[in-house]
């Protein structure tokens, strides 16, 4: 993959230390953050067009801390291909940032074993978060050619806040739901991701660290809304017992 040309100029970043911890949980489970996540989908209007091959943006924090998911990550994206094709296809590109100032973005694939190629050749190293750039870079992919939804799977936030507020205004300006989702209880990153999110028309919730299975549903259910909309996402119900318990949670 190469370097994605045209990214917003890098700032530094607030001091966070070499390595990132967790802070105290969160007062709400996971469980009901999903929920709250998927009334706020709900809400949601079509995503692609009729006839047309669904695109996502699956953009990861591939910093040093995100490492013990990694390889859960790589997993899951499978999942998500297979719910995408089942309902009509989705278009994939892979977008990661590492190191100092490192943010890539891939081609877009068709098919999970394309993404995974892609994704097995990325290693994690330390650096501090580059979210801004993502958001900037989902825009204007999207002013190229119609973006259904960006995903942002991360656990910390070292950036200026304004900046990603503005950010994640233009990105709802074309159009472009953010759906993010925190692994962890940081409070700084918590407050950032749920802007985001309400700026740009997307939805945010939590996973607990290593509950890969949590994020398998996440990303199924966006994969599924950026295929075929709401009306899809309620088809999951036929075919997952997860997912029915994701849709009872809706109601």
């Amino acid at each position: 993959m190469a370097p994605y040309s045209g990214m917003a100029k890098d700032r530094t970043p607030a001091p966070s230390g070499t390595d990132r911890q967790p802070n105290e949980p969160a007062a709400r489970s996971s469980g009901a953050e999903v929920g709250a996540f998927l009334d706020q989908l709900r809400a949601l209007g079509p995503a692609a067009t009729a006839g047309a091959r669904g695109r996502l943006i699956f953009a990861l924090d591939a910093t040093m801390s995100r490492q013990p998911l990694w390889d859960s990550a790589c997993a899951l994206q499978a999942d998500m291909f297979r719910e995408a094709a089942a309902i009509g296809g989705l278009d994939v590109q892979l977008l990661y940032y590492r190191g100092l100032a490192e943010c890539r973005a891939s081609r877009w694939v068709s098919d999970a074993r394309q993404l995974a190629t892609l994704m097995e050749k990325i290693d994690c190293r330390g650096g501090p978060t580059q979210i801004a750039k993502v958001l900037a870079h989902a825009r204007r992919e999207s002013e190229r050619q119609k973006v259904q939804a960006l995903v942002f799977v991360g656990d910390a936030m070292e950036e200026p806040i304004d900046d990603l507020c503005a950010a994640a205004g233009q990105l709802g300006l074309v159009g472009v739901p953010a759906f993010l989702f925190q692994e962890g209880h940081d409070p700084v990153a918590e407050q950032a991701f749920r802007d985001v999110a309400k700026l740009s028309h997307g939805a945010y919730c939590r996973f607990d660290p290593g509950a890969a299975h949590e994020l398998a549903e996440l990303l199924r259910a966006v994969a599924a809304y950026a295929a075929g909309g709401m009306k899809a996402l309620a088809g999951l119900k036929t075919r997952s017992a997860g997912a029915v318990k994701l849709i009872e949670q809706m109601r």
